[in-house]
């Protein structure tokens, strides 16, 4: 025999503590057709008896008050259970295994470390950094799997968060040696330090000049680094070329031509509801990532610098 219905049980047990249904639509605060429609229900589901109905009220059968204590231990199980699953949410215990972009594990993870451990101590961390340009699914002991990119597909669930938004940037002894870019075209002619594809936009209009890299790195603190120096034009987070300390050391290029945005995503195993420890860790990082409590930012505000996840294209 299937299950019965958890809703008509609790009802059936609602019923049965009252007296009435009258009593029990009372504390249930819904109509008593509907309590009366649903104890139907559960006898035809049962092919029995439970209630004797009579102008005097309702009386239990012999295998209705048998039942009913059945379902009062069942039902009271379930309650203990979920003050269980409550308690490990205010309380979660454990390992969470997480794989992230190093960037991320330097700028993200190891200024909030103490913060999220003190406030979940019972909890561990095992992350293990992967350059930013490895591009494949995590093996299934991994708890959480961080990307930087959108995923063209996944078996897992996703949570976005607000991605960077990015410039060009170069700096003034560099500008002053070679001259701005005047379109996306005539990057190609300068000393540019990156990788992959630029793709740039404006408006409706794209670009994606055919860039020869003098230096081919994935690391924007490294482009950073070798743009200040004055070796040539990078792609940076505005959040890291917006820094108080460099306000005289870099000079837009190009400023009305957008690179894209780096996205950021979490990807995770599981059914509909997550466990507790992983919950926690993305909530948590919600706290931060893309506000004005963002570790990146050095006090910053993130107006401006950082994209809404809405807009997020990866599968969910």
């Amino acid at each position: 025999m299937e299950i019965p219905d958890l809703n008509d049980v609790r009802t059936f047990v609602a019923i049965a503590q009252e007296g009435t249904l009258t009593a029990a639509a009372r504390e249930l605060r819904v109509p008593a057709s509907t309590l009366s429609r649903s104890l139907t229900r559960l006898e035809k589901h049962l092919d029995v008896l439970l209630v004797q109905r009579s102008p005097r009220g309702l009386v239990m059968t012999d295998f209705g008050r048998e039942y009913l204590q059945t379902c009062r231990r069942a039902l009271r199980t379930l309650r203990d259970g979920s003050e269980l699953l409550e308690n490990h949410r205010q309380r979660p215990v454990g390992l969470i295994k997480i794989a992230c972009p190093i960037t991320m594990v330097r700028s993200i993870f190891a200024p909030l470390l103490k913060e999220f451990l003190k406030r979940y101590p019972d909890l561990r961390l095992d992350i293990e950094p992967y350059a930013s340009g490895w591009d494949q699914e995590p093996r299934e002991d991994v708890d959480v799997f961080f990307k930087v990119r959108a995923p063209r597909d996944s078996i897992r669930r996703i949570r976005p968060y607000p991605g960077t938004k990015r410039g060009l940037f170069a700096s003034p002894d560099y500008i002053a040696a070679r001259g701005a870019p005047a379109t996306p075209d005539e990057l190609v002619a300068h000393t540019c330090i990156g990788s992959g594809t630029w793709r740039l936009s404006r408006g409706s209009k794209t670009a994606a000049p055919n860039i020869l890299f003098r230096v081919v790195a994935a690391d924007p603190a490294l482009h950073l680094e070798l743009a200040v120096n004055g070796l040539g034009i990078a792609v940076l987070p505005l959040w890291m070329a917006k820094d108080a300390d460099l306000r005289n050391r870099l000079t837009p290029v190009l400023p009305l031509w957008i690179p894209e945005p780096i996205t950021l995503c979490a990807l995770f195993s599981g059914p509909a509801r997550l466990t507790p420890k992983v919950q926690v860790l993305l909530d948590f990082l919600a706290e931060y990532i893309g506000t004005d409590r963002d570790p990146r930012l050095h006090k910053m505000r993130a107006k401006g610098l950082f994209t809404d996840p809405k807009a997020f294209s990866g599968k969910v």
